[in-house]
């Protein structure tokens, strides 16, 4: 989902929309309203759309990922390894609420 693609096409379809509208009611202020609506709602479907598509990214990356956790003695020991970086987060009292 192109995000430039995809509002050129909402433009269109909004347009189209517009065009309908006014011929089915022949009320400029109708038309605007509805149109409003209608661009209201395909924004929402985008957005949706969206999150749909970064839950099941993340939901296949969750699948394909070793899900083991390293052990405490595993992590002491990576620590110890040169070139390693401690992923633990630093024991700070004062930062924590």
């Amino acid at each position: 989902m192109f995000a430039p693609r995809v509002f050129a096409s909402m433009i269109g379809a909004l347009a189209a929309f517009a065009v309908a509208t006014y011929f089915l009611t022949g009320s400029l202020a109708s038309t605007a309203y509805q149109t409003l609506i209608c661009a209201v709602l395909m924004q929402v479907g985008y957005f949706v759309a969206i999150l749909f598509l970064v839950w099941k990214e993340s939901r296949e990356r969750r699948k394909l990922s070793p899900s083991k956790v390293p052990v405490a003695s595993e992590q002491a020991n990576d620590e110890k390894k040169p070139g390693k970086v401690s992923l633990r987060p630093l024991d700070r009292p004062h930062l924590n609420p």
